[in-house]
């Protein structure tokens, strides 16, 4: 049945239409974001101060026609601050924080990546939702990795070391004076060499089920020449090794077909004082607790990443991205674990612990 135009709330109606044009812009604009990195043109932004589209294309030989059109777009984001009188363009130090500097413990825009990969699979993740089939790791485009490579390493950079380990009971004394440690599902291996850098008397091995994040893990080690850690091609359920000292699932966990026999074999794995950590998304047991951008995109993540993956493996439980932290202490208690907690929290992780 159809409704009638009179029957419609036209408050409500501009407000649902103004939303999605802002959605659609969003979309659209992230493209662009990642075409400012490709070219160089974000940095060149944040060391020019006010600058012209003509002063821009002399800085950095991109025409200037095809400038000109990227710097509205990126003013009309909010991005760049606009001088009409002068007509100039500045990016502000707060955008350059997430736009322009690589090293910055929130440099986003290589989470765009993430996103342009969802737009390149999505056919074949509506096939595999219409059929209620799961979609592996694995089968994502490339882009996927590189994207999840960056879009994760400025918060492991800024959190781990000092924010997450430190919060767990005895750790850090541990690693400093030499433990044996596990990265289960450690992808490029972001978190595993930040370990293995921050704690050079501990050994550090990271495991992952995608042979070309393996390879790629062991190429970004071999660069910065870190002589304790190294990486396998091993599932959750099956990696090698025991009497481990500390066993972590960086944003992970969640991904697993079977996160209960992943947290059994790692409990089996760990020593008498041992210890898991678990870095999840942020997230509250309820959907409206979560109804927030956060949950927002990690609800969206979940719908044709995380969840597909699950879904693609043995048992399949499908935990999905929020999960929260009371269903994923069910989880480990399941799993044989007898104390479970959080450990601490930052705007975009959960970091619990827990032991046998």
């Amino acid at each position: 049945m159809t409704t009638e135009t009179h029957d419609l709330d036209q408050g409500r109606l501009e407000q649902t239409l103004g939303q999605l044009v802002v959605d659609m812009g969003a979309a659209m604009n992230g493209a662009l974001v990642l075409i400012g990195v490709d070219l160089g043109l974000w940095r060149a932004l944040d060391e020019s101060g006010p600058t012209t589209s003509e002063q821009l294309a002399a800085r950095t030989g991109v025409r200037e026609r095809y400038l000109r059109e990227w710097l509205s777009a990126q003013v009309a984001s909010g991005y760049l601050n606009y001088d009409p009188d002068a007509g100039t363009v500045t990016l502000s130090p707060e955008h350059a924080m997430a736009l322009a500097r690589e090293d910055s413990p929130v440099y986003l825009a290589g989470g765009f990546h993430l996103i342009s990969s969802v737009y390149k699979d999505r056919r074949r993740i509506t096939d595999r939702i219409r059929s209620g089939d799961g979609f592996g790791w694995h089968e994502h485009d490339p882009e996927l990795f590189v994207g999840t490579e960056q879009f994760f390493r400025p918060g492991y950079r800024a959190n781990l070391v000092d924010v997450w380990l430190p919060a767990l009971d005895g750790v850090v004394d541990k690693l400093r004076s030499g433990a044996t440690v596990a990265d289960i599902g450690c992808g490029h291996g972001v978190s595993t060499t930040i370990l293995a850098q921050a704690f050079p008397e501990s050994t550090v091995y990271g495991f992952d089920y995608h042979d070309a994040s393996v390879v790629r893990a062991r190429e970004l080690a071999a660069r910065e020449g870190i002589g304790n850690v190294s990486f396998e091609i091993a599932s959750a359920a099956d990696f090698p090794g025991h009497d481990y000292d500390l066993i972590c699932y960086f944003d992970c966990l969640h991904d697993m077909g079977d996160p209960v026999g992943a947290l059994r074999h790692a409990r089996e794995r760990l020593v008498g004082d041992g210890a898991v950590m678990l870095v999840e998304p942020y997230a509250r047991d309820s959907l409206a607790e979560n109804l927030n951008p956060v949950g927002r995109m990690y609800y969206a993540a979940s719908t044709v990443l995380c969840t597909p993956s699950s879904l693609a493996q043995p048992v399949a439980l499908g935990l999905g991205a929020q999960a929260g932290e009371r269903r994923l202490a069910e989880v480990a208690a399941e799993a044989g674990f007898g104390s479970f907690r959080r450990a601490t929290e930052t705007p975009f992780n959960l970091v619990l612990e827990a032991r046998p």
